[in-house]
């Protein structure tokens, strides 16, 4: 965009959710909470956050309530009857936005989104903004281009931007090579920072349990047609708390997303009428 300047002086005029989950978070979700309003107060003129408690057995709820009272009202929480983890809690965050369009960022504020009055600016232009952690890779020659892809992706350097040690970052680029074989969906990422029409990711009939939802809603919105803008949003270490995400009981549940979903939509052909969409990458 040419006019950014001018565009992040201003406050994005249409409504937005900022979706969240937090599971046992009592040490991170105050900051997370006062970093989020404060955000969103400067780049955008109507908004909300929707956190999902996913069953804490700490204090994140009676905090989260506390932030609610005492500073910023547009705080609006719901607990689950006990721990469901990332999936159902993303897809329950989604059906309780109420706003024209919505996005999530995680309550290790993992995602650098410094630039989001920009990245809202575009859904004028795309159906869907996506963040991506890796830079486009420049190789000339075409069949040369899937290797050099590869190699750049398992490069130390690439490994350690991309999440807060080797073990998560191998882990992480691993289940993205695994979306892109099975699904063919041309996207340079799949778990970061989405920004969606609320109404169109409300009417996708989630399938997926697990942190596979979201490259699910991905990969639906892709099969449907939609034009997908990916915008640069680097990773940010984590300082408080411990992430569930490369737990091995995640990761299986994950896993076994992927195979079953990609059995009943690809092999048995049950993903109805595919018209895709178009992908536009960053420069």
């Amino acid at each position: 965009m040419n006019n950014t300047r001018s565009i992040s002086e201003t406050r994005f005029d249409k409504s937005v959710s900022l979706l969240c989950w937090a599971y046992n978070e009592e040490d991170s979700i105050w900051e997370y909470l006062d970093r989020a309003a404060s955000l969103l107060d400067a780049c955008v003129e109507d908004y909300e956050i929707v956190l999902i408690d996913d069953g804490s057995t700490d204090k994140t709820y009676e905090i989260a309530k506390r932030f609610q009272e005492e500073k910023n009202p547009r705080l609006k929480i719901y607990q689950n009857e006990c721990n469901l983890n990332v999936g159902i809690s993303s897809r329950r965050a989604i059906q309780r936005a109420t706003k024209e369009y919505l996005f999530w960022q995680t309550i290790d504020w993992c995602y650098d989104i410094s630039r989001l009055r920009e990245y809202l600016e575009y859904l004028k232009h795309y159906d869907i903004v996506q963040g991506v952690r890796t830079e486009p890779v420049d190789v000339k020659i075409g069949f040369l281009k899937p290797v050099a892809r590869l190699l750049k992706l398992f490069g130390i350097k690439h490994l350690i931007r991309r999440s807060d040690n080797l073990q998560k970052a191998f882990v992480s680029v691993v289940n993205y090579l695994v979306v892109r074989f099975f699904f063919r969906v041309p996207l340079s990422d799949f778990q970061n920072v989405t920004f969606y029409p609320t109404k169109w990711v409300q009417s996708i009939r989630y399938e997926a349990v697990s942190s596979f939802a979201n490259p699910e809603g991905l990969i639906k919105s892709y099969w449907s047609g939609m034009s997908i803008k990916e915008v640069p949003i680097s990773f940010i270490p984590r300082k408080e708390g411990v992430a569930k995400g490369t737990k091995i009981k995640s990761i299986l549940n994950s896993i076994k997303d992927i195979l079953r979903l990609w059995f009943k939509w690809v092999v048995l052909g049950k993903r109805g009428k595919i018209k895709k969409g178009k992908v536009y990458k960053f420069i």
